[in-house]
């Protein structure tokens, strides 16, 4: 019997996503075929800003310096430049969510249009990202390429319908609604008919993508993970997790907003009073008299440099991140590895097992994430207990491993409803059923 042809992968990417993570891992297994991207720091004209000193080197110029996919050679690396810098310039211009919306639209039709241009090379496989990739997977079907597409997040659709709840409820925290929403959920789906595969970071991603009446029997679900070298190569490393006569540290990571449950962070903080100190490390996406209220009860950092994060995961005693709506968020992942007891909901895409590296709320309850605050303030034995089961399940849950499931789930060329390339294998899994899956997506 012959051996099955390699996969060859082209994988479409606008942004540095987990630092390359997908094409890292493919290139590793001998699978990449090509990586095309908006930007790198390793191709072409951004590698000259490595020869500027550390003072001449705005933010941006740092952010861009951080884009290197590490371990693929230049040789397997296509970057559009032009298209990278005119989308940041549309990105810096939008005034308003609306008008990001439309650059993001721009970025990935004209993305797209541009390595259609050039031809996708001796690619047997096209791997791309949810609403930058239809003319591409439209053009793979066509050409007899497998299509894959990567669900980052929850549907735009489900995400409309929860972040629409919030805003009714929070009418002055954020601006006014995205008008360019149905344009991009109309896309994200359009994807989905392409796709031979749909790859989901978390169950309640496939779930919403059922929700919407998207093709759940070609979705897989396989879990992230993030890479944790030892503390002395600068890997995230907590401090001692159970210091006596002193607050609770709360950390939340992400951009200040309805969409990561900014509000019941605040209602929590104002309940725990001077029980427990938080602290949010993100961008501020609210309303200034909202930022001013928050930072009454909650210490706002902004935006954080990720070399600087494992200081922030250090500090902390307990990770919060109450989502209304994610795919599966890194800094879920992140904390894990700094061996932090979590607080967070089914909405967060989390991979913990609840009561055993934390704990999982129902969304919007803001009373529910100070009784189990109260919890671990009156038992610090169960603080250390749950610190120690996240770094266990850390350990477990590698860039290895994560690329094992990917590479499955690449390999199974007949996707169901019960492929779980990531739950059935992985240990702390939590799956959404029934009513939960219903309140969680907002439909019960």
């Amino acid at each position: 019997m012959p051996e099955p042809i390699m996969e060859r992968v082209l994988v479409a990417q606008i942004g540095a996503r987990m630092h390359y993570a997908v094409p890292r891992m493919l290139h590793a297994a001998g699978m990449l075929e090509e990586l095309v991207t908006d930007a790198c720091a390793s191709k072409g004209w951004p590698r000259l800003l490595n020869y500027l000193p550390d003072s001449f080197r705005p933010a941006p110029l740092k952010r861009l310096l951080s884009r290197v996919p590490e371990g693929v050679p230049s040789s397997r690396i296509t970057v559009l430049h032009g298209l990278g810098r005119t989308y940041a310039w549309r990105r810096a211009r939008a005034s308003s969510q609306s008008a990001s919306t439309a650059a993001h639209l721009w970025a990935g039709q004209t993305f797209c249009r541009q390595i259609l241009k050039r031809g996708l090379g001796k690619a047997t496989t096209l791997y791309t990202f949810n609403s930058a990739g239809l003319e591409l997977l439209e053009a793979a079907r066509q050409r007899g390429l497998r299509a894959i597409v990567e669900q980052t997040i929850a549907p735009c659709r489900i995400e409309r319908a929860l972040l629409a709840q919030e805003q009714a409820a929070f009418p002055r925290w954020e601006g006014p609604e995205d008008d360019r929403l149905d344009e991009l959920m109309a896309r994200e789906e359009a994807e989905w008919r392409e796709a031979s595969l749909i790859l989901c970071g978390s169950e309640f991603v496939r779930e919403g993508i059922r929700h919407s009446g998207g093709p759940v029997e070609r979705c897989a679900v396989v879990s992230y993970a993030v890479e944790c070298p030892p503390p002395y190569l600068g890997g995230y490393e907590s401090t001692e997790c159970c210091r006596q006569n002193s607050p609770l540290r709360i950390l939340t990571v992400g951009a200040l907003g309805l969409r990561k449950g900014a509000p019941y962070v605040l209602e929590a903080a104002k309940a725990l009073g001077g029980r427990a100190e938080f602290r949010w490390v993100g961008p501020l996406n609210v309303a200034p008299a909202v930022q001013r209220e928050f930072a009454k009860f909650v210490q706002l950092t902004g935006p954080v440099p990720r070399a600087s994060m494992v200081e922030q995961y250090r500090w902390a005693d307990i990770f919060l991140l109450p989502s209304i709506c994610e795919g599966s968020a890194t800094a879920s992942y992140e904390a894990l590895a700094s061996g932090l007891p979590m607080i967070v909901t089914p909405n967060t895409g989390s991979i913990i097992e609840a009561g055993e590296q934390g704990f999982i709320v129902p969304i919007r309850s803001a009373a529910a994430i100070v009784e189990r605050i109260e919890t671990l303030l009156r038992q610090p034995e169960l603080r250390q207990i749950m610190s120690s089961k996240a770094r266990a399940l850390a350990e477990q849950n590698t860039i290895e491993a994560y690329a094992a499931r990917l590479i499955s789930a690449l390999e199974n060329r007949d996707p169901s409803p019960c492929h779980e390339a990531s739950h059935n294998s992985l240990p702390g899994c939590n799956v959404l059923k029934g009513r939960a899956t219903a309140e969680a997506l907002g439909c019960a």
